[in-house]
């Protein structure tokens, strides 16, 4: 039996957090990592830095907003897919599929959706919507499949530590909810609160009114696991020293463990 360690982080534009990142990978050393919001074009992503820490990567950029990226520790990830089946006149970088240490992994920026209602917001529900089919299909496909990114939901109001000021944010909004909630009833398991059943985990700490002193945060990166990875879930965290760095992202990475054949 060997551990298999999947991490994601919302890096929050990789080339001014690259000393953060490479830090983390080698304190942490996950054998996968899902970024998010590279916010770099492709041939800005730093892949000399990242394969001299020992760590292959496909990356799907876009100049200064969205980007998301695969990390594999020893090796190149094998990529399966970028953007999501029914939805190729997506412009926007958010969703890498790969194969890497015998899992498939996906890391998805979801759409924040603010400001809603609006254009903002249908759009984040269309783009839901066709990741709910394509999970669906991977599910039944019966592989061992990783969902891991950030979703830009609070599933409930356990995953926020007061949900007063946020309660016309779209992260909160019942169609969120609503659609991470039919994800869960495909069969995926929340790798996170699968661990922590009955205990407040965030993720997400805005810049703002001193919310990471108070811990006012937010659970919005989420690992959810297929049928047949949920019973080999070890452990699960939130690397909180990382948002605690200078100059830090306003997320931090979220990982899990699990026990592999």
């Amino acid at each position: 039996m060997s551990n298999l360690k999947v991490a994601t982080f919302n890096i929050n534009g990789i080339r001014s957090r690259l000393p953060i990142l490479l830090k983390w990978l080698e304190r942490e050393a996950p054998d996968i990592a899902c970024l998010q919001e590279l916010k770099a074009p492709d041939k800005g992503f730093p892949i000399d830095d990242i394969r001299a820490a020992g760590y292959g990567a496909i990356w799907q950029g876009q100049s200064s907003w969205n980007g998301v990226a695969i990390l594999a520790k020893g090796m190149d990830p094998l990529e399966i897919r970028r953007g999501l089946p029914g939805n190729e006149s997506d412009g926007q970088s958010r969703y890498l599929e790969a194969a890497a240490h015998g899992v498939i992994v996906a890391s998805l920026y979801l759409p924040n959706g603010n400001p809603q209602p609006g254009p903002k917001f249908d759009y984040k529900l269309a783009w839901f919507e066709h990741f709910i089919e394509h999970a669906a299909g991977l599910l039944e496909s019966d592989h061992p499949v990783v969902l891991a990114g950030d979703y830009n939901v609070i599933p409930t109001d356990m995953d926020i530590y007061n949900t007063r000021s946020w309660l016309k944010d779209a992260l909160l909004q019942p169609e969120s909810r609503a659609c991470y909630q039919r994800l869960l009833e495909q069969g995926w398991t929340d790798a996170l609160r699968a661990h922590f059943p009955d205990e407040r985990i965030y993720t997400f700490w805005d810049y703002f009114r001193q919310h990471w002193q108070k811990n006012s945060g937010l659970r919005i990166d989420h690992l959810l696991l297929s049928r047949t990875l949920a019973p080999r879930l070890k452990d699960a965290g939130v690397d909180r020293w990382v948002r605690d760095l200078p100059h830090t992202s306003d997320h931090a990475p979220t990982w899990i463990s699990l026990e592999m054949d």
